[in-house]
């Protein structure tokens, strides 16, 4: 049985659909994979980012509590957060501005005493333009803490 155009009942829809699933991928490609991907991308980034912050911090404390001055402990404590941050692709962050020390008693690497050590930057939100600075936060601060024990036996 044919309709007055001439084509079997119910084949008109069919019809009337084609294409549609190309466009339907391409919307839900755009509105839902893309800031996924974003979101996993950045995701990892701050998770590199605690990553080499508190190894560096670790690091830093360690190397600070066994050098045999302060001045020495501050320059290995300083190499050792540029190794931690370049090992995490945080070539561009300063490690000296980012390092603080701190003793737990006076003088600073006397037998017995902790040494604190935090290490703190901004990570940078990939893709986002400056202008939407007063929406979105372009930076993300990071910090890292850590505790090192000066050897109660050691020589002074």
């Amino acid at each position: 049985m044919r309709s007055r155009t001439g084509a079997r009942p119910g084949r008109g829809s069919v019809r009337d659909d084609a294409g549609n699933a190309i466009i339907e991928f391409l919307a839900v490609t755009v509105l839902l994979l893309i800031p996924i991907l974003y979101l996993v991308l950045l995701l990892g980034r701050l998770q590199a980012a605690t990553f080499a912050a508190d190894g560096a911090a670790a690091e830093a404390g360690r190397a600070y509590a066994e050098a045999s001055t302060t001045d020495l402990g501050s320059a290995r404590a300083v190499a050792a957060v540029a190794i931690a941050l370049r090992d995490q692709g945080f070539d561009r962050v300063d490690p000296a501005t980012s390092l603080e020390l701190g003793c737990s008693s006076i003088p600073c690497l006397h037998p017995g005493s902790d040494v604190a050590a935090t290490v703190r930057f901004a990570v940078r939100l990939p893709f986002v333009p400056s202008f939407v600075r007063s929406v979105v936060p372009l930076e993300i601060p990071v910090r890292g803490d850590a505790v090192a024990a000066v050897d109660q036996f050691r020589g002074q």
